[in-house]
């Protein structure tokens, strides 16, 4: 199905999610691309289509009248025809329930957003597409440090598309890089998705750590320490180095552990005040896919006999009852090591 803009490069794409990050995504691409948003809470999506504005999930911000809206999955496919893009902006628990949906249908590609491992299985996103769409669709994960508020004020950000699929990556590379979106490429999905899931538990240790009031000497120590722990189990799953050297993993964990819009830095300021977690969660109004990823991703690595000591200490305030003076008593006294280990 041709674009109908006339505009060069222009293609079909639906995005299926409207949380910020798909709202922003498909407000940005909006202005080269016939662009769907859908979501399928129907009241919510007449609200957006009525006021032009995603008032739960991205406030402020006035949708373009090309930007089409829709709560019908079965249009929202069509619309991508066998040459557009496919994107799923769901979070890591509503991934697997949209492509349960998309088995019946014949899609061209697939590319999702979430961040994190699914909190039942502890599968990463890919291994999730792969068991319920196999391995002939082009599939891949678009990723890096992007705060949705500020993609979508069209403030320049770099992102990375993972695909085994040289021809996916191609595709994703012509439609999402612009001139405020850089979009490099890497075959290496393990690596990009691993970075992506453990920078947001280290960036609830960060807020933490900095709600505690103890200093920048101590963030910097967490998140240098933090990139080794990425880097330990990205290893062990057949990640590459150099991968969490680059957007998807220091830069990614530099953005979420600083930034003042990261929901999961909040989560750990509210920790570091002693609230309870569901009063924390309650109070962000949306996902912070650390809480729901920290367990599942010390499982894993205790299973790999990954040493994670970081994300250890923050499932035990999470999940265990620790506070966050245990937990930085814990980071504290443990002994001292080769920095390469």
């Amino acid at each position: 199905m041709p674009s109908s803009r006339n505009l060069p490069g222009a293609i079909n794409i639906s995005i299926l999610g409207a949380g910020a990050w798909g709202t922003a995504l498909a407000l940005a691409l909006s202005e080269r691309h016939d662009v769907l948003l859908w979501a399928r809470n129907a009241a919510l999506i007449a609200d957006i289509d009525e006021r032009r504005e995603n008032r739960s999930a991205l406030p402020g911000f006035v949708l373009p009248p090309q930007l089409a809206v829709s709560a019908d999955f079965d249009a929202a496919v069509a619309h991508v025809g066998v040459d557009g893009l496919l994107i799923v902006a769901t979070s890591v628990a509503g991934l697997r329930p949209v492509l349960q949906r998309l088995k019946s249908f014949s899609i061209p590609n697939i590319v999702w957003l979430c961040k994190g491992l699914e909190e039942q299985t502890g599968r990463l996103p890919h291994q999730v597409v792969q068991q319920e769409l196999g391995n002939n669709v082009p599939a891949g994960v678009l990723s890096g440090p992007s705060f949705a508020q500020e993609v979508a004020r069209g403030l320049p950000c770099a992102l990375a598309i993972a695909s085994s699929s040289a021809d996916l990556r191609k595709r994703v590379v012509g439609a999402v890089h612009g001139p405020a979106i850089r979009v490099y490429s890497t075959d290496d999905l393990v690596g990009v998705e691993v970075g992506g899931a453990v920078k947001n538990i280290l960036a609830i240790a960060t807020g933490t750590v900095d709600g505690m009031g103890l200093g920048l000497n101590a963030r910097a120590a967490l998140i240098t320490r933090g990139l080794a722990e990425i880097t330990r189990l990205g290893l062990a799953l057949g990640g590459r180095a150099e991968t969490f050297m680059g957007l998807t993993g220091v830069g990614d964990l530099l953005l979420t552990c600083t930034g003042e819009l990261s929901r999961n830095r909040r989560v750990g300021l509210g920790l570091a005040q002693g609230k309870p977690l569901d009063v924390i969660v309650a109070e962000l109004g949306h996902v912070a896919e650390g809480v729901r990823c920290a367990r599942a991703v010390r499982s894993l690595a205790r299973e790999l006999g990954v040493d994670m000591p970081i994300t250890d200490a923050v499932a035990g305030v999470l999940f265990d009852g620790d506070t966050a003076q245990d937990m930085v008593t814990r980071l504290l006294s443990r002994n001292p090591r080769n920095e390469a280990a």
